[in-house]
């Protein structure tokens, strides 16, 4: 790759403006008449303010993007979420709320004392919702990482109302990746204060639409509560597993260390960023808990070495077995250390010489026996056919844990993956569909079978996909009887973003809708037909 490329790609973040109406897609090949709906994408729109740079790939501010699909038209539309964040930092021009990666500016017009006093005064927590949107009863909510939520019209894009769970739940945020049953109840899960002022993990459930029209977010509960390893410093959790009757938690050597959060952010200009850190001795632990009636399994102490984690493939329990499939970043240096923006918009060979620091990806699989007889010390007790994971009973009643690895390329992450949910999630499956990241670039979609371990890969020249989204044909009997939907991006051309849509089975294309204008990165979203 030349230097070119890397003025092209960067591109993806850049700035760019909200649109006063939806925009009409040019067309080639044929859209499945079946397909009609709304693809909602969240992503960073805005890179800087008062021409300060926001600093991180997690700090531009959110704007949704909606690809509509009626009749074989697509329309494309996209407007910035004005969430407190972003509608401060246009009023002051200047970053008024502490985002994940770039300090707050300091009011001008305020002097030492009443700086001083505003920061007694309690912290602001950012609401810029670029990482995800879902639905929760018959609402849809952009969202971050922390305790509020913003809630958004999808046909208008227009900005509703700014939750804050707080109000609700005992929690300090909720991640971005809930799980949603098929009657629209929803769970998640987040760090909180448990007993004696030690941290711990709440996961809590958010009930279905309601019939007396009231707000379900208001009927939220904690179900379960899982304890921290380190009293002081949760883990960094970004999504959890869930089969029919168990929570798996995953806790990671990426700690949040509270009282470096707390005295960091009166001191200097600290950020979220500033208040991570590794612990190099835990490896990585895994927590069960049942689901109804829901109950930690504290005799279960599972343990492995070391990975970052971001993303759950999938979970499912088979013959006293779970089975839990994810994407992992080898070790305890933490990935987000590389996802600056300054890292990602480097010359080609110096994005890649970063990425050789980098943790190294790899999709694994790890398999948890429910059943734990004392008598197997030293034996693995993973007696499922089809894997190579093990699980060893140790003297202290530990469980060591091995995966089997799934998808392994150096520097080649399969990374936001997804299933076909409403059919898979939490159940037995054959296929995951992920966006593949090149030493941290998107440059192809892949299909993995996690049986067979066999790829599919569509990749086209100069070509920033995101992550694809598995849709269903309606009445479909094979697991991967749908299409993917992506946002693609190629700086060069004259319509620069795309919808792709490919036939989920091959992975080929079927259509793709144009438009005229350049779409910056996009991290998570949702289909609604």
């Amino acid at each position: 790759s030349t230097n070119q490329e890397t003025v092209e790609i960067n591109i993806i973040f850049e700035t760019v403006e909200e649109l006063n109406e939806p925009i009409p897609a040019k067309v080639t090949g044929v859209l499945p008449s079946w397909l009609g709906g709304s693809l909602l994408r969240m992503g960073p729109g805005l890179f800087e303010v008062g021409g300060e740079p926001l600093h991180h790939l997690f700090d531009g501010q959110a704007i949704i993007h909606k690809f509509d699909l009626k009749n074989g038209q697509v329309t494309y539309y996209r407007k910035f979420i004005k969430t407190d964040a972003y509608v401060r930092a246009m009023t002051e021009n200047r970053v008024v709320i502490t985002e994940f990666g770039t300090a707050a500016y300091a009011d001008p017009c305020k002097n030492i004392f009443s700086r001083f006093f505003t920061y007694f005064r309690g912290i602001e927590v950012t609401d810029n919702c670029l990482v995800n949107i879902y639905p929760i009863g018959e609402d849809f909510y952009a969202v971050t990482e922390t305790n509020y939520i913003t809630k958004v019209d999808p046909d208008s894009l227009e900005t509703l109302k700014k939750v804050d769970l707080c109000k609700y739940i005992s929690v300090n945020g909720v991640t971005a990746h809930p799980h949603t049953e098929a009657d629209g109840t929803v769970y998640n899960i987040g760090n909180c204060f448990g007993k004696n002022m030690s941290l711990a993990y709440n996961i809590v459930r958010i009930p279905p639409a309601q019939k007396d029209k009231s707000d379900p977010v208001e009927k939220s509960q904690v179900v379960v509560q899982l304890p921290s390893s380190e009293r002081l410093k949760p883990s960094y959790v970004h999504s959890f597993g869930m089969t029919e009757n168990h929570f798996v938690f995953v806790e990671q050597p990426v700690k949040i260390n509270l009282l470096k959060f707390l005295s960091a952010w009166g001191l200097r200009g600290a950020t979220y960023m500033d208040c991570f850190e590794s612990n190099e001795s835990m490896g990585t632990w895994f927590h069960l808990a049942t689901k109804d009636p829901a109950g930690y399994l504290s005799s279960h102490k599972f343990r492995t070495s070391a990975f970052n984690l971001f993303h759950h493939i999938n979970t499912y329990e088979d013959q006293g077995f779970i089975v839990v499939d994810l994407c992992t970043w080898k070790g305890h240096d933490f990935v987000y250390n590389y996802l600056y923006l300054s890292n990602l918009r480097q010359e080609w060979e110096a994005v890649k010489e970063a990425a050789m620091r980098a943790p190294q990806p790899e999709v694994r699989r790890y398999v948890l026996p429910l059943d734990i007889h004392r008598e197997e010390q030293g034996k693995n007790l993973v007696s499922l056919p089809y894997t190579t994971a093990t699980a060893v009973l140790h003297s202290d009643g530990t469980i060591w844990l091995e995966p089997e690895v799934l998808f392994s390329g150096p520097r080649q992450a399969f990374e936001f993956p997804q299933i076909n949910y409403s059919r898979c999630c939490g159940k037995k499956y054959s296929f995951a569909y992920g966006l593949g990241l090149n030493h941290f670039i998107p440059d192809r979609i892949v299909k993995l079978n996690v049986n067979t371990k066999e790829t599919w890969v569509w990749q086209e020249e100069e070509c920033y996909p995101s992550e694809p989204l598995f849709v269903p044909t309606p009445g479909a009997t094979d697991e991967d009887d749908g299409v993917l939907l992506s946002i693609v991006v190629k700086p060069g051309a004259d319509r620069p973003g795309f919808l792709l849509v490919l036939d989920a089975m091959k992975l080929t294309e079927i259509a793709r809708a144009e438009v005229d204008t350049i779409i910056p990165v996009t991290l998570h979203g949702t289909y609604k037909p």
